[in-house]
């Protein structure tokens, strides 16, 4: 048995309807003993259920406990509104196919749908195509509205009954969520646009019931007022309010001073590769940003006492925790700030000329993705799909001529339990300028993949700190090429390099084109080879096993102990310490609270035989740049990182850094 709500939306070209479902909680009931029954007296047919295969708990005979019946545990109350039911207990995407149009009118209608299972961490399959023939009738006791309700038998293709539906209206919104705001002190809470816009207005619109928590408003700074991404992810875990997520959808917002990887807002915790393996949880902004000249009336303004941009780019970032990725097909909620800046005139300026509104696209989806892809704590970011199970027609992916995409293992062989770091290089081989993202790094928007083994198994990746509230282009000229390059260990579905044999990683650059999505792909192959010894054997499991190892590499910080215990067990191993030393310098390279960067440890980590992609040579250039004090210890670096540079694909962030060395 099923519970789940059926989302129906009304509008100008018909009717949208959408649902999910989840299992019924089953228990088991042990039932008293049977106690023998005298002869000539007519025993009632009884089936005792089995015993479910596996341990049980202090087992006993049959008379000792009696036999096992199956109770299900009782639906949602429809007078609490709309249902928050566990994650865990997730089956069924219901796509409608056929609904009239004047369905809410007449004794009955006949539903069409279609149940696509899940299959976790993001598998579906179209399971069935049913029908029902709704039949209404007096709603039973604690429904809102009692003529709003109707039964009917579900059918299959072959026209054979194979279940009862039941459906009673419950709300006027398609979803519920509340959002908690904490600040450190003296950051304002982005509330409103001080013109009539509130969290409310937003949600309403888009069709979402919200619960606004302003909670804490002294959170600690751990080390001054501009944050790294370690330290922002470290304070979601401390600071936002205890929540269930299997009893409540809850979006937090921390708002801080300055943040280091970005001038305005960011959506960390995307990916459910860290320490609570939960992701889209949360969101930071920072109120201290100095607003950039040219973004109309309120440039040199500090970012939080420009209520509309700061506002705005809170809701754009919760748009990431919501599932959604940039949408530039008008200045609504899913653009960046820096595009709608620039497309403001004399007569309109930024930010005036913000869109307080979604894109159409952008509220079918959130309207009508299946819960994994918008709730809190289900499906990594990037793992939403318009196409599988299709709510949307298919997006309008056209790949370009003339350019190319080239991707390059830094190393043909890697032993397994190591990185695989792969430059990627977007070629112009036509005869014109093309426009193409100035950004191929996995912070970025743009770039996204896969890793097949050699089972065939596919794991895909992309960014696990989401939107830095940016979004550059550039011309890239006849003949030239923009390159960057990648470290790749774990995705949400996964470690990518888990057995070893010949892996092919497929790379995917996207963005939008006019009203097209622009495509460019490339791959390469990279051999993972076995254990060497036990030595290795047992690091490399410790990295395989440990999921914070991944996000230790991603953002670095302290607060991940499984994570740098893992990578700590690679190092004392002399296959994988070579592989792994580029991410440990990284991470005690950078302040954290109250530890300051340790360029002396750094040196001790980094010599001719460490493996590092361009994007981490580039990020330990900039270490040593930032300590003037380390004299003789940041000369030898130096000139060991200039060494490296010839070798790796570096972008011109990267390269700039190693010039400055």
């Amino acid at each position: 048995m099923y519970d789940g709500t059926l989302r129906v939306e009304c509008h100008n070209a018909g009717r949208t309807a959408s649902g999910d479902l989840y299992q019924r909680t089953v228990r088991i009931l042990t039932l008293p003993p049977i106690d023998p029954i005298p002869p000539l007296v007519p025993i009632p047919p009884f089936d005792p259920v089995p015993v479910p295969p596996g341990p049980v708990e202090n087992p006993g005979s049959m008379s000792d406990f009696g036999p096992l019946l199956p109770i299900l545990s009782g639906a949602p109350n429809p007078a609490n509104g709309i249902p928050i039911l566990r994650r865990s207990r997730y089956r069924y995407y219901v796509r409608v196919t056929s609904l009239p149009e004047l369905f809410y009118r007449g004794a009955g209608f006949t539903l069409g749908f279609e149940l696509w299972r899940y299959t976790a961490p993001n598998g579906w399959a179209l399971e069935s195509t049913l029908s029902a023939r709704m039949i209404r009738m007096a709603a039973p006791t604690g429904y809102p509205s009692p003529s709003d309700y109707a039964e009917g038998d579900v059918k299959n293709a072959t026209g054979s009954v194979v279940g009862r539906l039941t459906m009673g209206w419950l709300s006027p919104y398609y979803r519920r969520c509340s959002v908690e705001i904490d600040t450190v002190s003296g950051s304002e809470q982005p509330t409103t646009d001080a013109a009539g816009h509130t969290w409310q207005s937003v949600m309403d619109e888009l069709g979402w019931q919200v619960d606004v928590r302003l909670s804490d408003t002294n959170v600690a700074e751990p080390s001054g007022d501009s944050w790294s991404d370690a330290e922002m992810h470290a304070a979601m875990l401390a600071s936002r309010d205890a929540v269930n997520l299997d009893r409540e959808w809850r979006y937090h917002v921390l708002a801080v001073k300055n943040i280091d990887s970005t001038p305005r807002g960011i959506m960390y915790d995307a990916a459910g590769t860290d320490s609570n393996n939960v992701p889209r949880e949360g969101i930071g902004i920072p109120s201290h940003w100095t607003i950039d000249p040219g973004w109309g009336t309120v440039s040199g303004q500090r970012f939080g006492t420009a209520s509309a941009p700061y506002f705005r780019t809170a809701i754009h970032e919760i748009g990431h925790a919501l599932g959604l990725v940039h949408n530039f097909a008008d200045f609504g909620f899913m653009c960046t700030s820096d595009v709608i800046a620039a497309g403001g005139t004399p007569s309109n300026p930024f930010p005036n000329n913000i869109q307080w509104s979604y894109h159409t696209d952008n509220l079918k989806q959130l309207r009508h993705y299946p819960d994994p892809f918008v709730r809190p704590g289900a499906v990594a970011f990037g793992g939403a799909s318009s196409t599988t199970p299709a709510i949307t027609p298919t997006d309008l992916e056209v790949d370009v001529d003339g350019l190319a995409l080239v991707v390059t293992p830094l190393l043909g062989e890697v032993p397994i339990g190591a990185p695989v770091r792969v430059g990627i290089g977007l070629v112009n081989r036509s005869a014109q300028p093309m426009r193409v993202p100035a950004d191929l790094s996995l912070k970025g928007d743009f770039v996204s993949g896969e890793v097949v083994d050699p089972t065939g198994n596919a794991r895909s990746f992309r960014t696990v700190v989401r939107c830095i509230e940016d979004h550059a282009f550039m011309l890239l000229q006849p003949g030239e090429s923009i390159e960057d390059s990648m470290t790749l260990m774990r995705g949400s579905e996964g470690a990518l390099f888990a057995v070893p044999g010949v892996h092919e990683v497929r790379v995917e650059v996207h963005w939008d084109a006019e009203e097209m999505i622009a495509r460019v792909e490339g791959g390469t192959t990279v051999m993972v080879t076995g254990a060497a010894d036990a030595d290795h054997a047992a690091a490399a499991h410790a990295v395989l096993a440990t999921p914070d190892a991944h996000l230790v590499l991603a953002i670095g910080g302290d607060h991940l102990i499984d994570g740098i215990a893992a990578i700590q067990t690679a190092l004392a191993c002399s296959v994988l310490r070579p592989h792994f030393a580029a991410v440990e310098a990284k991470r005690v390279g950078r302040r954290f609270g109250h530890r300051k960067p340790d360029v002396k440890a750094v040196a001790a980590l980094i010599d001719d035989d460490v493996v590092m992609s361009g994007t981490e040579l580039g990020k330990l250039a900039a270490i040593v740049q930032n300590d003037a004090k380390s004299g003789a210890t940041a000369k030898g670096l130096a000139k060991t990182l200039k060494s490296k540079a010839k070798k790796v694909t570096l972008s011109s962030a990267a390269r700039k850094n190693v010039d400055a060395l």
